[in-house]
């Protein structure tokens, strides 16, 4: 029995006889996510912990803990699998350097026009299968994705195609993303999220990937740059929710089916906050004097080209990203994209 699940027994007198001991199991977590509080994924991950404390009866608690208070983001993972923590909520891509196939349970990097396409490799298309496959080996249960949608790129010059990325300095996350573009001329610039808006002021960089369009107008962004894509066609970024497996094994089925529950709520719940916040946004970065920039067919195509040369590569390095990328190719194919 898990040291994390916590059984206690109650006797209910009835005159001078006592019924059988009816059990009450309560399960406890402690769970970490790099969003903050305030953000739409933070005040959804906030729903959900109410959510399944409601559902459960009480049975269930989960201390969440925001903004990766108690360990860097890319330590989360780590963190849940060795007992400081139970569960990651943070990102796979921050695990790429444990094996690629991590980046392809992330972001694959024009792969799919929208989070619905995703999500669906995840639940019905052999996803789960396949990352519970690349988690298990690191004692961890894959339980679900979420992700809102598309993410825009930002610069201080025009980006209306990919001829407008050559000699582009912007800000990248580590990983793929950094090779695609610098296979069409860009020099991207890997640096943490949280250096975005002080590399942009300082000119750095003349640009950054940070995230979708709300996110970066909240950071203030729009304040320093004047372009953007949108919709977005090169990032698609997933979170997930991940448990150490002898946690989540050791949990009455009961509580696992609440969890699983409450979190494709939260994922869908996502998908279309996210919608209305971009659109919210987009109404704002007209008066901002924001140029955005809606990729042709065939730019996007330019685009994919290049990143299936890096998903080619990448399915190199490991039987592991190997079968990630064939699990991709085969149900993209499945759905006629």
């Amino acid at each position: 029995m898990s040291r994390k699940t916590v059984f206690t027994a109650t006797v209910v007198l009835l005159g001078l006889s006592a019924s059988p001991a009816i059990a009450e199991t309560t399960s406890k977590l402690r769970i970490q996510n790099h969003q903050s509080q305030e953000s739409t994924s933070g005040r959804l991950i906030a729903e959900f912990v109410d959510q399944v404390h409601l559902m459960s009866g009480g049975e269930i608690e989960i201390e969440m803990f925001y903004s990766s208070a108690v360990v860097k983001s890319a330590e989360t993972f780590d963190a849940a699998a060795t007992g400081i923590l139970d569960c990651d909520m943070t990102n796979g891509s921050y695990q790429t350097g444990k094996n690629p196939a991590y980046q392809f349970v992330a972001d694959t990097m024009g792969g799919y026009d929208t989070p619905i396409q995703f999500q669906t490799w995840v639940n019905f298309g052999g996803g789960r299968e396949q990352i519970n496959e690349l988690y298990g080996e690191q004692g961890m249960t894959f339980i679900g994705a979420h992700v809102g949608g598309q993410e825009a790129l930002n610069a201080s010059k025009p980006i209306r195609g990919v001829d407008d990325l050559k000699n582009f300095k912007f800000r990248s996350p580590p990983g793929m993303e950094s090779e695609i573009f610098a296979s069409l001329g860009a020099k991207p610039v890997v640096m943490d999220f949280t250096e975005v808006f002080t590399a942009l002021e300082s000119g750095i960089v003349d640009g950054a990937d940070a995230s979708g369009l709300a996110v970066n107008l909240g950071m203030g962004l729009y304040d320093i740059v004047k372009h953007t894509t949108y919709p977005g066609f090169h990032s698609m970024s997933s979170d997930h929710l991940a448990c150490r497996s002898d946690i989540w094994n050791a949990m009455p089925e009961k509580h696992r089916a609440i969890i699983e529950v409450a979190h494709k709520s939260l994922a869908m719940d996502l998908i279309m906050q996210t919608l209305v916040d971009e659109g919210e946004a987009l109404g704002e970065l007209e008066g901002m004097g924001v140029t955005t920039y809606d990729w042709s067919a065939e730019e996007r195509g330019k685009f994919r080209d290049a990143a299936r040369s890096a998903w080619a590569e990448w399915s190199k390095k490991t039987p592991e990203a190997k079968a990630m990328v064939e699990s991709h190719e085969a149900f993209i194919q499945s759905l006629g994209l």
